[in-house]
């Protein structure tokens, strides 16, 4: 799945990815404030289940919805579609400009070295 999620997309799956199942009123309840209209998280979950990135559970009148992706699968697919996209590729360059930027600290690179290290 290659599917990019909008804002508003993003703001449905991270509520439905804590809830990991919830109908529309639980979903919508656990939105953050200014929580969106009911009929607003209606229309996104049809998006988001035509898009694939949703179960929906038909159970009598109610639907209960559920990710169909994890939040850690779609984060690494997009991470790389961010390499791809500004770095060439190259994760290398992704690590660097997050260093550059002071958003990686000594601590996290090694703690990277270490997972690396523990791969092979």
């Amino acid at each position: 799945m290659n599917k990019v999620l909008t804002k508003a997309e993003e703001q449905v799956m991270q509520t439905l990815w804590k809830l990991e199942r919830a109908g529309l009123k639980a979903v919508t309840d656990s939105m953050p404030d200014p929580k969106p209209h009911t009929s607003t998280v209606a229309t996104i979950l049809k998006i988001l289940s035509e898009k694939g990135f949703i179960h929906v559970e038909p159970i009598g009148r109610m639907h209960f919805y559920s990710p169909a992706i994890s939040k850690e699968e779609y984060s690494g697919k997009r991470i790389e579609g961010i390499a791809y996209s500004y770095f060439d590729g190259s994760f290398n360059q992704v690590i660097s400009h997050m260093v550059k930027s002071k958003n990686v600290s000594i601590e996290d690179l090694e703690l990277l070295i270490a997972q690396l290290k523990g791969k092979k």
